[in-house]
């Protein structure tokens, strides 16, 4: 299987630009800015059905055409490497191991758009990925790759590195423009969209580390080429990660469409100790889990979507027969009460009540009007919030609900236990 986002992955000293240059980078750059007009550079990605991966899906090309061509402001280009979805952990490999991947995907979605300045958001706990992306930049810098006439080019492009401070919110895109322009990061009301009012009130598109990093091979090879790797309406491969109950967790790279049940026992070699499988995450800790009887879905957008779940962040995180369910949903339950914005009073006042509710049933503390009341809770929060953090609660603790009713039951039956 050809590989892209990862192509690079365990090479010595890939990070650096010598390395890069030595497997044909920043080719496709200057393919793009000599050769290609940017109505042709969004045209190709269109037809590759690239989709954005850091969690919507949404066509990258399409999102890119939004950009008003004939708006007199500044455009922007924002990536967006904040990674704070629990279970995602592909674009930090990325940013350490391939940074020039980056900025070359960069160059050209900025020559597509428009723009003459990025900005990539990157999540302050990693310190090495701002460390070697930021070297990367001045690599580029000094052999001209970026700056002024950009390759001997007539475009002109900079490239800004901005630590963020660790919100979870802050993924979600308008709460990123939010904290990169110094205020808190609250979403925004939609709309009007970033393509529109973005950064800075000016046009701005954004899109995550991996979507941005296969835009260089898509343009080396055409759209044809990248299409024809993954499923109907799904370009190309994904990066996968896989962690939990597993014997090979890590980051793997397969073409969209690949069951999750191959990405389990055939790439990630199973579960260990010969337990049995209980239920499963595909797409990051907001994804409504799965049971054993629905790991044949094929791993992309669609397909995920029409059994009730979703691809998101491409986080896969397995549990065996051993994991106690109502504990897991109190774990998510924690961590969203936790990284509640606190903008909206449904999320503010909702996710701390699930947590504590389904905290009192796991202790043993809760009464069966606990367990009742928990389904009417979550689905007050969902579709009631300015963002999808809200929808996160509803489908992520519902999920466990829903599904391990039983678990919930027989914690409320039992004698209360000693908190």
């Amino acid at each position: 299987m050809e590989k892209i986002a990862s192509r690079r992955f365990g090479q010595d000293n890939s990070h650096l630009l010598a390395s890069y240059l030595k497997d044909n980078g920043y080719a496709a750059a200057r393919k793009a800015l000599t050769g290609m007009t940017p109505a042709q550079i969004i045209d190709e990605v269109k037809k590759s059905n690239l989709r954005g991966l850091g969690g919507a899906g949404f066509p990258t090309g399409m999102k890119w055409s939004f950009i008003p061509a004939a708006n007199p402001k500044p455009k922007y280009l924002v990536i967006n490497a904040d990674e704070g979805e629990p279970g995602t952990f592909k674009d930090k490999y990325i940013l350490e191991q391939d940074p020039h991947a980056l900025l070359e995907g960069i160059i050209i979605t900025c020559y597509a758009i428009g723009s003459h300045k990025a900005y990539i958001y990157i999540r302050g706990e990693y310190i090495k990925s701002l460390q070697r992306m930021q070297a990367a930049i001045d690599e580029a810098y000094k052999e001209k790759y970026l700056g002024k006439g950009v390759m001997g080019s007539g475009f002109d492009i900079d490239v800004v590195v901005h630590p963020g401070g660790g919100a979870y919110i802050c993924g979600e895109e308008t709460a990123l423009l939010e904290s990169l322009e110094g205020k808190k990061g609250f979403p925004r009301l939609k709309p009007p969209f970033p393509a529109i009012v973005g950064l800075f009130n000016c046009p701005t598109v954004i899109n995550n580390v991996e979507t941005i990093a296969c835009v260089g091979p898509i343009i080396n090879k055409g759209a044809e080429w990248y299409a024809k790797l993954g499923s109907e309406k799904n370009g190309g491969n994904r990066l996968f990660c896989i962690s939990g109950h597993v014997n090979k967790p890590g980051v793997y790279e397969l073409p969209n469409g690949t069951t999750l049940r191959e990405l389990i026992y055939t790439h990630a070699g199973g579960i260990p100790n010969g337990r049995q499988l209980k239920a499963v995450i595909p797409g990051g800790i907001s994804a409504p889990l799965l049971t054993p009887d629905q790991i044949d879905v094929k791993m992309d957008f669609d397909s995920l979507k029409a059994i009730g779940s979703m691809a998101g962040s491409g986080g896969i995180i397995v549990m065996d027969d051993t994991t106690d369910m109502v504990w897991a949903a109190m774990v998510a339950a924690r961590f969203f009460a936790h990284e509640s914005c606190g903008q909206c009073s449904p999320c503010r006042e909702g996710s701390g009540w699930v947590y504590r509710n389904v905290k009192k049933i796991y202790h043993g503390h809760g009464k069966p009007h606990d367990l009742n009341n928990l389904p009417g809770i979550v689905n007050n929060i969902g579709g009631n919030t300015i963002c999808a953090f809200g929808d996160a609660v509803t489908m992520s603790v519902g999920s466990y609900v829903s599904k391990f009713r039983h678990e919930f039951e027989a914690k409320i039956t039992k004698e209360p236990a000693h908190a």
